[in-house]
């Protein structure tokens, strides 16, 4: 395998169009499931100013800067832990390491993940709701 040395400047890569597309995927996927921590704290905009940001910046209608991405990110992974449900938590964090992808694009990985488990569990946790409300809880 050859590797080829990342430029020392991340104005060469940051904006590239593969780092773009994996901060759009990373906020779509954290976005799928952004409900489930909706459901829980209605009026907590962390995760959701998190996937905004990204995905304005994936399409090229915002800049953003190191400073503001840390505080975005960190404010996502807070709201987690302010969350009950693992689903919810789960979906905030996906929230915090998307927005992260603009620093490290290999942090859309961890939005997938997290963004993959708070879909279960949330899933998971409506067919229980519905098995109890129906009568048919085991």
């Amino acid at each position: 395998m050859i590797k080829a040395p990342k430029p020392k400047e991340s104005k060469l890569w940051r904006d590239s169009y593969y780092h773009k597309l994996f901060g759009f995927k990373a906020a779509k996927e954290a976005g799928r499931v952004l409900k489930f921590f909706e459901k829980e704290r209605p009026d907590d905009m962390r995760p959701r100013e998190a996937i905004k940001a990204i995905m304005e910046w994936a399409e090229d209608k915002r800049t953003l800067g190191m400073k503001e991405v840390r505080k975005l990110s960190l404010n996502a992974h807070a709201a987690a832990r302010d969350a009950k449900s693992s689903a919810a938590k789960y979906a905030a964090h996906a929230a915090g390491q998307a927005v992260g992808t603009w620093h490290v694009p290999t942090h859309a990985l961890g939005a997938f993940g997290y963004a993959g488990r708070a879909f279960s569990l949330g899933m998971r946790l409506n067919q229980e709701l519905k098995n109890i409300k129906s009568g048919t809880d085991r």
